[in-house]
Protein backbone atom coordinates (compact mmCIF):
# COMPACT_ATOMS: atom_id res chain seq x y z
CA UNK A 1 0.00 0.00 0.00
CA UNK A 2 1.16 3.33 -0.57
CA UNK A 3 1.08 6.33 1.48
CA UNK A 4 1.56 9.77 0.42
CA UNK A 5 3.70 12.34 2.24
CA UNK A 6 3.33 14.85 0.04
CA UNK A 7 2.28 18.28 1.14
CA UNK A 8 -0.86 17.65 3.07
CA UNK A 9 -2.08 21.36 2.33
CA UNK A 10 -2.45 20.40 -1.22
CA UNK A 11 -5.36 17.82 0.08
CA UNK A 12 -6.56 20.14 2.87
CA UNK A 13 -10.17 20.65 1.01
CA UNK A 14 -12.58 19.52 -1.05
CA UNK A 15 -10.70 18.19 -4.36
CA UNK A 16 -14.15 18.93 -6.33
CA UNK A 17 -15.12 22.43 -5.43
CA UNK A 18 -12.33 23.82 -3.13
CA UNK A 19 -15.07 24.01 -0.19
CA UNK A 20 -14.17 23.14 3.54
CA UNK A 21 -13.75 19.14 3.38
CA UNK A 22 -16.10 17.25 5.63
CA UNK A 23 -16.16 13.78 4.79
CA UNK A 24 -13.98 11.26 2.60
CA UNK A 25 -15.42 10.11 -1.17
CA UNK A 26 -14.67 7.01 -3.05
CA UNK A 27 -13.00 7.18 -6.42
CA UNK A 28 -14.66 5.20 -8.23
CA UNK A 29 -17.62 5.08 -6.43
CA UNK A 30 -18.90 1.23 -5.41
CA UNK A 31 -21.26 1.62 -7.64
CA UNK A 32 -18.88 1.16 -10.88
CA UNK A 33 -17.68 -1.79 -8.96
CA UNK A 34 -18.69 -5.36 -8.15
CA UNK A 35 -19.10 -6.49 -4.67
CA UNK A 36 -17.37 -9.39 -5.37
CA UNK A 37 -14.05 -9.88 -5.42
CA UNK A 38 -14.23 -6.79 -3.37
CA UNK A 39 -10.58 -4.38 -3.66
CA UNK A 40 -8.25 -4.53 -0.62
CA UNK A 41 -8.56 -0.68 -0.65
CA UNK A 42 -10.81 1.76 -2.79
CA UNK A 43 -8.94 5.34 -3.45
CA UNK A 44 -10.20 7.80 -1.46
CA UNK A 45 -10.12 11.90 -1.19
CA UNK A 46 -11.04 14.69 0.90
CA UNK A 47 -15.01 15.95 0.01
CA UNK A 48 -17.57 18.45 0.85
CA UNK A 49 -20.98 16.99 1.95
CA UNK A 50 -21.81 18.13 -1.21
CA UNK A 51 -19.83 16.90 -3.61
CA UNK A 52 -19.83 13.45 -2.01
CA UNK A 53 -23.51 13.05 -2.49
CA UNK A 54 -23.99 14.96 -5.82
CA UNK A 55 -22.73 12.64 -7.99
CA UNK A 56 -24.85 9.58 -7.13
CA UNK A 57 -27.65 9.72 -9.64
CA UNK A 58 -25.30 10.11 -12.15
CA UNK A 59 -22.94 7.53 -11.11
CA UNK A 60 -25.81 5.10 -10.58
CA UNK A 61 -27.09 6.01 -13.95
CA UNK A 62 -23.61 5.98 -15.71
CA UNK A 63 -23.10 2.19 -14.33
CA UNK A 64 -26.57 0.99 -15.43
CA UNK A 65 -26.33 2.03 -19.06
CA UNK A 66 -22.73 0.62 -19.80
CA UNK A 67 -24.79 -2.66 -18.81
CA UNK A 68 -27.48 -2.17 -20.70
CA UNK A 69 -25.27 -0.79 -23.46
CA UNK A 70 -23.30 -4.23 -23.42
CA UNK A 71 -25.66 -6.60 -23.46
CA UNK A 72 -28.43 -4.41 -25.54
CA UNK A 73 -31.51 -4.56 -23.45
CA UNK A 74 -32.44 -3.44 -19.93
CA UNK A 75 -33.83 -6.63 -18.49
CA UNK A 76 -32.50 -6.99 -15.33
CA UNK A 77 -32.74 -10.95 -16.39
CA UNK A 78 -30.66 -10.36 -19.31
CA UNK A 79 -27.78 -7.70 -17.37
CA UNK A 80 -24.33 -9.39 -16.83
CA UNK A 81 -23.66 -7.37 -13.39
CA UNK A 82 -26.38 -8.27 -10.63
CA UNK A 83 -25.49 -5.10 -8.96
CA UNK A 84 -27.06 -3.32 -11.84
CA UNK A 85 -29.63 -5.83 -12.10
CA UNK A 86 -30.83 -5.47 -8.62
CA UNK A 87 -30.57 -1.30 -9.42
CA UNK A 88 -33.20 -1.24 -12.19
CA UNK A 89 -35.07 -3.67 -10.37
CA UNK A 90 -35.43 -1.46 -7.41
CA UNK A 91 -35.48 2.07 -9.14
CA UNK A 92 -38.28 1.34 -12.66
CA UNK A 93 -37.92 4.81 -13.24
CA UNK A 94 -34.37 4.88 -14.01
CA UNK A 95 -34.67 1.49 -15.97
CA UNK A 96 -37.54 3.45 -18.07
CA UNK A 97 -35.26 6.20 -18.59
CA UNK A 98 -32.74 4.42 -20.28
CA UNK A 99 -35.44 2.22 -22.09
CA UNK A 100 -36.71 5.57 -23.54
CA UNK A 101 -33.34 5.77 -25.04
CA UNK A 102 -32.90 2.36 -27.09
CA UNK A 103 -33.46 2.02 -30.73
CA UNK A 104 -32.51 -1.05 -33.01
CA UNK A 105 -30.67 0.39 -36.08
CA UNK A 106 -29.92 -2.34 -38.57
CA UNK A 107 -28.86 -5.21 -36.60
CA UNK A 108 -27.91 -3.00 -33.59
CA UNK A 109 -29.17 -2.05 -30.50
CA UNK A 110 -28.00 1.29 -29.39
CA UNK A 111 -28.62 3.67 -26.92
CA UNK A 112 -28.86 7.39 -26.39
CA UNK A 113 -26.41 8.85 -24.13
CA UNK A 114 -26.86 11.71 -21.40
CA UNK A 115 -23.57 13.16 -22.24
CA UNK A 116 -23.69 15.57 -19.48
CA UNK A 117 -24.37 12.58 -16.90
CA UNK A 118 -21.42 11.31 -18.18
CA UNK A 119 -19.05 14.26 -18.45
CA UNK A 120 -20.66 14.69 -14.91
CA UNK A 121 -19.12 10.97 -13.55
CA UNK A 122 -16.02 11.66 -15.33
CA UNK A 123 -15.26 14.65 -14.52
CA UNK A 124 -15.19 13.58 -10.40
CA UNK A 125 -13.05 10.50 -11.47
CA UNK A 126 -10.15 12.43 -13.12
CA UNK A 127 -10.39 15.05 -10.50
CA UNK A 128 -10.13 12.20 -7.67
CA UNK A 129 -7.47 10.88 -9.30
CA UNK A 130 -5.54 13.90 -9.95
CA UNK A 131 -6.18 14.45 -6.19
CA UNK A 132 -5.38 11.11 -5.06
CA UNK A 133 -2.27 9.44 -7.48
CA UNK A 134 -0.39 13.07 -7.45
CA UNK A 135 -1.24 15.40 -5.32
CA UNK A 136 -2.39 17.69 -7.84
CA UNK A 137 -5.74 18.75 -7.06
CA UNK A 138 -7.60 20.29 -10.44
CA UNK A 139 -10.21 22.56 -9.48
CA UNK A 140 -11.06 24.15 -12.88
CA UNK A 141 -12.24 22.64 -15.57
CA UNK A 142 -10.67 20.92 -17.60
CA UNK A 143 -8.70 21.69 -21.33
CA UNK A 144 -10.24 18.58 -22.79
CA UNK A 145 -12.87 15.76 -21.31
CA UNK A 146 -13.70 13.41 -23.60
CA UNK A 147 -15.21 9.67 -23.89
CA UNK A 148 -15.84 6.65 -25.65
CA UNK A 149 -16.40 3.11 -26.25
CA UNK A 150 -12.97 1.23 -26.77
CA UNK A 151 -14.10 -0.34 -29.49
CA UNK A 152 -14.33 2.71 -31.57
CA UNK A 153 -10.79 3.56 -31.16
CA UNK A 154 -8.54 2.73 -34.50
CA UNK A 155 -5.49 0.78 -33.45
CA UNK A 156 -3.08 3.61 -33.02
CA UNK A 157 -5.69 5.48 -31.15
CA UNK A 158 -6.13 2.43 -28.41
CA UNK A 159 -2.09 1.99 -28.70
CA UNK A 160 -1.83 5.64 -27.50
CA UNK A 161 -4.29 5.62 -25.08
CA UNK A 162 -3.26 2.57 -23.44
CA UNK A 163 0.52 3.37 -23.46
CA UNK A 164 0.84 7.07 -22.64
CA UNK A 165 4.20 8.22 -23.24
CA UNK A 166 6.70 8.99 -20.26
CA UNK A 167 7.13 12.44 -19.16
CA UNK A 168 9.95 14.59 -18.56
CA UNK A 169 8.12 16.06 -15.74
CA UNK A 170 7.76 14.17 -12.40
CA UNK A 171 4.89 14.11 -9.72
CA UNK A 172 4.93 16.03 -6.41
CA UNK A 173 7.55 14.37 -4.32
CA UNK A 174 5.75 11.57 -1.94
CA UNK A 175 2.97 11.59 -3.96
CA UNK A 176 1.77 8.28 -4.78
CA UNK A 177 2.79 8.30 -8.27
CA UNK A 178 6.08 9.45 -7.75
CA UNK A 179 6.54 6.31 -5.29
CA UNK A 180 5.42 4.08 -8.11
CA UNK A 181 8.27 5.47 -9.83
CA UNK A 182 11.29 5.02 -7.80
CA UNK A 183 10.41 2.25 -5.28
CA UNK A 184 12.34 -0.79 -5.62
CA UNK A 185 10.12 -2.85 -4.91
CA UNK A 186 7.78 -1.57 -8.65
CA UNK A 187 9.74 -3.94 -11.47
CA UNK A 188 6.83 -2.49 -13.86
CA UNK A 189 6.38 1.10 -14.82
CA UNK A 190 2.79 1.16 -16.41
CA UNK A 191 0.85 4.10 -15.65
CA UNK A 192 -2.35 2.00 -15.23
CA UNK A 193 -3.75 1.25 -11.81
CA UNK A 194 -6.31 -1.32 -11.99
CA UNK A 195 -8.91 -1.26 -9.04
CA UNK A 196 -11.02 -3.94 -9.71
CA UNK A 197 -9.86 -6.31 -12.57
CA UNK A 198 -12.54 -6.08 -16.14
CA UNK A 199 -14.52 -3.43 -13.57
CA UNK A 200 -12.28 -0.05 -13.05
CA UNK A 201 -8.56 1.35 -13.96
CA UNK A 202 -7.09 4.22 -14.04
CA UNK A 203 -4.13 6.03 -15.19
CA UNK A 204 -2.66 9.66 -13.88
CA UNK A 205 0.02 11.69 -15.22
CA UNK A 206 1.93 14.52 -16.25
CA UNK A 207 2.49 15.23 -20.06
CA UNK A 208 3.22 18.23 -18.91
CA UNK A 209 -0.04 19.20 -17.31
CA UNK A 210 -2.24 16.76 -15.56
CA UNK A 211 -3.71 13.84 -17.71
CA UNK A 212 -5.95 11.35 -15.97
CA UNK A 213 -7.87 8.39 -18.12
CA UNK A 214 -10.16 5.95 -16.76
CA UNK A 215 -12.21 2.67 -18.32
CA UNK A 216 -15.34 1.50 -16.75
CA UNK A 217 -16.23 -2.44 -17.43
CA UNK A 218 -13.39 -2.26 -20.44
CA UNK A 219 -15.96 -0.38 -22.59
CA UNK A 220 -16.27 3.08 -21.44
CA UNK A 221 -12.79 5.03 -21.68
CA UNK A 222 -12.44 8.89 -20.80
CA UNK A 223 -9.83 11.14 -20.69
CA UNK A 224 -9.61 15.03 -19.14
CA UNK A 225 -6.56 17.13 -19.37
CA UNK A 226 -5.60 19.96 -17.34
CA UNK A 227 -2.71 22.61 -18.86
Amino acid sequence: MLIPFSDEQLLASCVYCGAETESKDHVPSRVLLDRWPEPTVLPTVPACKRCNNGFSDDERYLACLIDCVVTGSTDPALLRRPKVARTLEARPVLRAEIEATREQVGDRIVFAVENDRVENVLLKLTKGHAAFELSEPQLGEPESLRFGPLETMTPEERTSFEQPQASSVWPEVGSRAMQRIVLPWRPDVSQWVTVQPGRYRYAAFLDPGVVVRVVLSEYLAGEASWP
